[in-house]
């Protein structure tokens, strides 16, 4: 071997001894910039939450460390070239009390997780007020997921906020959510679990903070090509500032109108920190019957109108007044795109100009024929 084939062993060998310390060095640096608010929550349903995990991580390690110290022991203890032998029982095909732990290991933790599952699931309802904390009066924030950004509304105060949520420290926050366009989620991983917020929907969460700070939030659910973006602080503080701070947004914000929530709802990515000093009566209702702008037939009006038996012939030309996604597509950018109009389909057209082709007598026999043969 020549001395060059001995450096180059050489090295390979002492990078080999330092491929674990790298890996790890490695691994530690890709973590430096994780956040562990999960772990570390400063509200009481965050500490619950983190507890529950705690919790069934010890559960299940009570199997998972017997296993790995198991699967060392045994290979070494019984392999084929030991000297000591005397164990070694070729009879042995049933133990007692090995079955009791094999099996009631397992059902004991199936149990307790099952318990702890259940008690924890009814505690931690979003959906239930934190009256029974016998903290603060709560507060009341709708809020509101657009592309690509937050709207908090303060119905009790008049104000508004975007990309920014201020909250008093010690008061339960009642959250109502929905969402202009696709599905999202409010997180505030320090604070403690999500909820889904959907068009045409509302949902509920109650959150609390203990202590004074500003945590991070975001939306946890892929909505497109701003999602990343989709960020917001949580500035948790004392009564007194948070007055402080309703009272700097009366007097430096602008008007959110039914006009003005049309032009914020348009996409836009990393939109910058604003408020509202005044917020149009009804509009969350508005924003949650998919009805802010003029002319559009609200949710509650489509569903009582489908229930007495739809709008018949004369709804067909009134069709955009209960159009809502068209006017909200986007291309894979986030641009808007301006669909043309839609047109009467020739099956509504034939229903215009005769109907009795299509519900007539003779359309029945043969719909019915033609369902016979499909499905026997």
């Amino acid at each position: 071997m020549s001395r060059r084939d001995s450096r180059t062993n050489k090295k390979a060998r002492t990078l080999l001894r330092l491929r674990p310390l790298l890996l790890a060095s490695a691994g530690a640096f890709a973590l430096s910039g994780c956040q562990y608010h999960v772990l570390s929550p400063q509200g009481w349903v965050g500490d619950q939450e983190r507890n529950l995990l705690i919790i069934s991580t010890l559960l299940m390690l009570i199997v998972i460390v017997p296993v790995l110290i198991m699967a060392v022991y045994f290979p070494l203890k019984y392999r084929a070239d030991r000297e000591d032998m005397s164990d070694y029982d070729p009879t042995f095909e049933h133990s007692n009390k090995i079955e009791v732990v094999i099996w009631g290991v397992p059902i004991l933790i199936i149990v307790a997780l099952g318990w702890f599952t259940y008690d924890y699931t009814h505690k931690l309802d979003p959906y239930r007020p934190l009256d029974h904390l016998g903290a603060g009066e709560p507060i009341e924030v709708q809020a509101v997921s657009l592309d690509w950004k937050w709207l908090f509304i303060y119905p009790e105060f008049g104000v508004a906020s975007v990309n920014e949520l201020a909250i008093p420290e010690g008061r339960p926050v009642n959250f109502s959510l929905t969402s202009s366009t696709v599905m999202n989620t409010l997180s505030i991983p320090a604070l403690g679990g999500m909820v889904y917020s959907m068009a045409g929907m509302e949902t509920k969460l109650h959150l609390i903070a203990d202590t004074t700070g500003t945590f991070p939030g975001r939306s946890a659910h892929y909505s497109g090509p701003g999602f990343s973006k989709m960020t917001f602080d949580t500035l948790s503080m004392t009564d007194e500032d948070f007055n402080a701070w309703v009272a700097k947004v009366k007097e430096t914000g602008g008007e959110l109108t039914r006009a003005s929530y049309l032009e914020l709802e348009k996409p836009t990515i990393d939109e910058p920190v604003h408020s509202y000093a005044s917020v149009e009566d009804g509009l969350f209702g508005r924003i949650v019957e998919m009805c802010v702008e003029d002319g559009k037939v609200c949710m509650g009006h489509m569903m009582m109108q489908d229930e007495l038996g739809g709008g018949g012939l004369a709804g067909i030309p009134n069709a955009a007044a209960y159009s809502y996604d068209r006017a909200r597509t986007i291309d894979g950018f986030g641009n808007l795109i301006d669909l043309p109009e839609p047109e009467v389909n020739a099956f509504h057209e034939a229903f215009l100009n005769d109907p009795d082709a299509i519900c007539g007598p003779d359309f029945a026999r043969t719909s019915a024929r033609t369902e016979e043969k499909n499905n026997g």
